[in-house]
């Protein structure tokens, strides 16, 4: 089995933003939480092996899906249309348990990094129970590579930091953003909270191995509408690692 050092990125100790708010730059401890994420160095298990399976879960995310593109402002996000009823809404399944996509969003750099290093963004796929809370967070590191990426090459332009706008009724074909990542075939998994504010604690993680590639004129259109927003490494905290 292949083994890599997956370093995360801490929740509760901010580089630019914590929780709740933007604009507290105050270092906090992680004494009594869970934190997300975590770094492997400062553990006695510095490495972790990614778990190899075409078994561990079913995706639903097929067709398209509508809803509303904007910035979140450290990035680009999407909101998936919502009428009410979350299990409508493309999903995952895991331990038996199914959980919905709520909408994603664009860090930069990455939360994660692994064997050292931190890719240029990362995207996560924030999803919630039937009840709307928060669940769990599919994350997938983004670099430049050589060519298109198909799921980047559909997303409208890309809408400024300080812009405030939105493009609102966008379709866009999710399934694609997982097929860069080999649908999660291969992960680490954690139990952390969310790396943006409310900062939801409980939640599962799930963190692809395989990066999404781009070109760079994609990658460069992402950090232009992008600005800091990467957590500090942090030791690992009861955050049963690949559990």
């Amino acid at each position: 089995m292949l083994f890599q050092s997956l370093f995360l990125a801490a929740a509760f100790v901010p580089s630019v933003f914590s929780c709740p708010g933007h604009n507290n730059f105050r270092r906090s401890t992680l004494q009594g939480r869970q934190a997300d994420p975590t770094d492997g160095t400062n553990s006695t298990k510095n490495d972790w092996a990614y778990e190899a399976s075409f078994n561990w879960g079913q995706f639903n995310y097929n067709g398209s899906t509508a809803g509303n593109f904007y910035n979140w402002g450290f990035g680009p996000a999407f909101t998936v249309a919502h009428d009410g009823d979350y299990t409508k809404h493309p999903s995952v399944t895991y331990d038996n348990k199914t959980v919905y996509l709520k909408g994603w969003h664009i860090h930069a750099p990455a939360d994660h990094s692994v064997n050292g290093a931190r890719s240029k963004a990362e995207l996560h796929l924030v999803h919630v129970d039937a009840s709307g809370h928060e669940a769990a967070v599919m994350a997938i590191r983004i670099d430049p590579g050589n060519s298109d990426n198909q799921f980047i090459g559909q997303l409208p332009e890309m809408i400024g930091v300080n812009s405030g706008d939105e493009t609102e009724a966008v379709s866009l074909d999710l399934t694609s953003a997982l097929q860069s990542v080999q649908f999660f075939n291969e992960f680490w998994t954690y139990q952390g909270s969310l790396t943006s504010p409310p900062c939801t604690e409980g939640i599962r993680w799930f963190v692809a191995r395989q990066a999404l590639y781009t070109s760079v004129e994609q990658m460069q259109a992402i950090l232009g509408a992008s600005t800091y927003s990467a957590r500090a490494e942090q030791g690992v905290w009861q955050h049963r690692i690949n559990e």
